[in-house]
């Protein structure tokens, strides 16, 4: 058993800072208040003076699967010889030995969602997994989390250069829509074939999306220009299907749209060159800009387009340019676990859920702050 005392405890259920204690036992948080028993023979740590908060979740990486320090041997995030790939598994491509892992846990970053890149309109299925472990399948948190689908100029430029479909946004929508077609016939013909009690013929691709026509879990949507974001969210409403935006750069062109749609978003990563057209109004600024509309924003690095290590850094400069302190931190926090769907674990301080637990030398959002002790599952990683 282990015992955090005295500390500023920050537990992002609500805007309450107060000094008090967090009993941690079986990897879940037993206890957390200002005035709890000191369980006897456990493991007490005093952190008088230090703030406490939940551990940070990155709500959108490559983590594992475009690892550090490695060319093509390590680079397994985009399957570039189809424009199709739904029934692809982040799983499967997911080193734990990627030294990204590392850096993230002992920086406070305790859970990401990895998966596929955006090359193909449709890259394959992301995961919810924790930073700390040696076995993928001992790190998940949630699997699959989302499918990732992409607009834009990302795959238009990867098969264009093949000379195939798709070379333009309208191909990348036409191809989006007739997938989505395929599985609504595919549906049809497998509840068929079940109430009938005939054979039937799987296709991995549409068992695949079936679980996003049924809405059991959403599109993970690349999309940076307004006008993508638009088409976005015009074929979540022809399938009546769940998406989330990705990366959301021009969001605050379409604000309104986006908070009518009631759609979730995930931006970043923003503390990079504008390396393409498309990224010609990236801002700190857009995150506050949606959060002060009452859309639910999450930050995301993108790792390893940017680290994951620097999420707190990216919050601290989302703060400086206009995001209010809360929403900031909420965007690193509670935000990502809800719009990944495991706030039932993780996210905020609150006893039943799971011990990932940050302690910083001051402000989270203070540049000078250092991270000085990291808890996952309640195991001390950093101490």
């Amino acid at each position: 058993m282990l015992v955090l005392t005295n500390g500023e405890i920050m537990t992002m259920e609500d805007e309450e800072t107060f000094t008090g204690s967090i009993v941690i036992e079986e990897g879940k948080i037993k206890d957390i208040g200002k005035d709890i028993e000191i369980p006897a023979n456990c493991q007490e740590i005093d952190v008088t003076g230090k703030v406490v908060m939940p551990g940070i979740i990155d709500a959108h990486t490559h983590l594992g699967i475009g690892e550090e320090g490695l060319g093509w041997e390590g680079r397994d995030y985009n399957e570039m010889t189809d424009p199709i790939t739904p029934h692809l598994r982040a799983i499967d491509a997911i080193n734990p030995e990627d030294e990204g892992f590392e850096e993230a846990y002992k920086n406070g970053i305790t859970t990401v969602m990895t998966g596929p890149g955006s090359a193909n309109v449709l890259g394959g299925e992301n995961l919810v997994m924790k930073t700390k472990g040696k076995i993928i399948d001992n790190m998940i948190v949630k699997n699959p989390a989302g499918i990732k689908a992409a607009f834009g100029e990302n795959p238009k430029r990867v098969y264009s250069e093949k000379d195939k479909a798709p070379s333009t946004r309208m191909a990348v929508a036409g191809l989006l829509r007739e997938t989505l077609m395929s599985v609504q016939d595919y549906k049809v013909k497998k509840e068929n074939a079940n109430k009938n009690s005939e054979p039937f013929s799987r296709d991995i691709k549409m068992e695949s999306l079936l679980r996003v026509l049924d809405r059991e879990i959403p599109l993970k949507v690349h999309a940076h220009r307004a006008d993508d974001i638009i088409t976005a969210i015009r074929i979540a409403d022809e399938f009546a299907i769940e998406i989330t935006l990705e990366h959301c750069t021009e969001g605050h062109k379409v604000v309104d749209k986006i908070k009518e749609a009631g759609l979730n978003c995930i931006v970043g990563p923003t503390l990079t060159g504008r390396v393409k057209v498309e990224l010609k109004e990236l801002n700190f600024k857009t995150a506050g800009v949606l959060a002060s509309a009452g859309v639910k924003v999450a930050l995301m690095s993108d790792h390893p387009v940017i680290p994951t290590y620097g999420l707190p850094l990216y919050a601290a400069l989302a703060f400086k340019s206009g995001m209010k302190p809360m929403e900031a931190l909420k965007a690193i926090t509670i935000n990502p676990a809800q719009i990944l769907g495991v706030d039932n674990q993780i996210g905020i301080l609150k006893a039943g859920k799971d011990a990932d637990v940050v302690v910083f030398s001051g402000d989270p959002l203070d540049v000078r702050s250092q991270v000085e002790k990291v808890i996952i599952n309640g195991e001390l990683v950093k101490e």
